[in-house]
């Protein structure tokens, strides 16, 4: 089935020279020391390189159907095959195992399948205990009062925190991937629910400073605090932090009564944001957006979305926005959209379609899925002949899943960056590119024009 990586994929060993200060590296099959007189080869006797970023790939994708494994699984949902799954996968990458490329490319492909059912899984969970986001206008500035402010991304512990504070005159303030919360129903009934505070996750260490109330962290993307605020961070469920107070069992009464006991943050106006746009609402325009696209006032869509981080190589995807033609619309998801989510309002709409869509958390790109699919059905083409494109950024394991799904489904034509993952190899990304014309992201202004001809 595979038989084209055969032909691109050397069988040499990867080897390393010790280092003049003696360093050795050990083979787990001959096991030989390399000293000179053994075995050379670093690892397993045989394995190549090409293995080891097809075992990594693997590893990684696998650690983001776990994230949203858990998170499915708090909520009263999981499912026998993805489990399965991610034994045997996980089993594949032991020491002496496989050394298949075809087989490892198969779990590779596998583990996207498994990633786009476990996407479901999770979006049924959400909408089934929480109800279906719709379009929604957040307020970022700060109501008088005391506060907590949480982050991450799970809603059970953010709607376990609301019941907890009803009635007590605690603000509570959404940050990062907490920012869709306030499009589902059940949560966005709390009148507490006031607000969303800061941006991505990489800038808590100043945001977080700045914040004079309590701290929750709920999942991962948290960082290890200044000390300035350590006395004043929680953490919940697989967060956990060294010298911070780690809450159990969802019993927030420590973080309530630190809330109270700091100063009351001010009255300060801020910009409003929308989030919301889950596949079911956006599907509810799907005739008004095939009748602009017919029109010729919609040209193309941009998916525009994935992790952010720090390196300035990343302001390429707010660039990228900022010079998207008029005649075009924006789908965003995950941290990524906090370089350009503030453009809502100047960038505005088409016959009341916005331009800029948040469709929600990072694992809400099952939302971005269902409405390609949706639009290439009522067009009558496949994914790939839409005037869609796809301008991602990865940094963690989450985007390696979700960029495996979209391998998984066929998708080509996909721009990456900033930089390619390290732990593909040349032959890898050859055969990335040459079989879904994977690409590498250049200037906003060269791909913008390659894209629209």
């Amino acid at each position: 089935m595979f038989s084209w990586w055969q032909k691109l994929f050397s069988r040499k060993p990867q080897t390393e020279k010790i280092s003049e200060g003696g360093m050795k590296m050990f083979c787990y099959q001959c096991e030989q020391t390399a000293n000179g007189t053994g075995c050379t080869k670093v690892g397993v006797c045989g394995k190549n390189e090409d293995v080891a970023a097809l075992q990594d790939l693997l590893i990684f994708g696998l650690k983001g159907v776990a994230a949203y494994a858990y998170h499915a699984r708090e909520l009263g949902y999981h499912d026998e095959e993805i489990d399965a799954f991610m034994e045997r996968a996980l089993f594949s990458t032991l020491t002496n195992v496989d050394f298949d490329l075809e087989h490892l490319l198969g779990l590779v492909l596998e583990c996207g399948r498994i990633n786009l059912k476990v996407m479901e899984l999770l979006d049924k969970a959400h909408v089934e205990r929480f109800g279906v986001p719709e379009p929604t206008p957040v307020a970022t500035g700060t109501k008088a009062g005391p506060a907590i402010l949480v982050t991450g991304h799970d809603l059970l512990d953010l709607y376990e925190l609301l019941k907890q504070t009803e009635g007590t005159g605690i603000n509570i303030y959404t940050h990062g991937e907490m920012l869709p919360a306030h499009a589902y129903p059940e949560l966005k009934k709390f009148p507490h629910l006031v607000g969303n505070y800061g941006t991505a996750w990489q800038n808590q260490r100043t945001e977080f400073e700045e914040f004079p109330g309590a701290i929750l962290a709920t999942t991962n993307c948290v960082l290890l605090p200044k000390d300035s605020y350590k006395d004043r961070i929680f953490t919940c469920g697989v967060a956990k932090l060294p010298g911070v107070k780690h809450i159990e069992n969802r019993d927030f009464t420590p973080v309530i009564e630190k809330a109270k006991s700091l100063p009351p943050l001010p009255e300060k106006e801020g910009v409003t944001l929308m989030t919301g746009f889950h596949h079911k609402p956006v599907l509810g325009l799907a005739d008004k957006i095939i009748e602009a696209v017919k029109a010729g006032k919609i040209r193309h869509f941009f998916l525009v979305g994935g992790c952010d981080g720090v390196k300035a190589s990343r302001n390429y995807y707010n660039e990228f926005v900022e010079k998207v033609p008029k005649d075009c619309v924006v789908l965003t998801l995950a941290c990524g959209k906090y370089r350009f989510n503030r453009l809502q309002q100047q960038m505005g709409d088409i016959d009341g379609i916005p331009r800029l869509i948040d469709i929600g958390q990072c694992n809400n790109a099952y939302s971005a899925i269902q409405i390609a699919l949706a639009l290439a059905e009522a067009f009558g083409v496949s994914v790939n002949e839409l005037p869609l494109s796809l301008v991602l950024s990865w940094f963690e394991q989450k985007a390696v899943a979700i960029l495996l799904t979209l391998l998984y489904l066929g998708i080509k034509n996909i721009r990456l960056g900033p930089t390619p993952p390290a732990f593909l190899t040349p032959n890898l990304l050859k055969v990335l590119q040459e079989n879904y014309n994977l690409q590498l992201i250049t200037t906003p202004e060269e791909d913008i024009k390659a894209i629209l001809g």
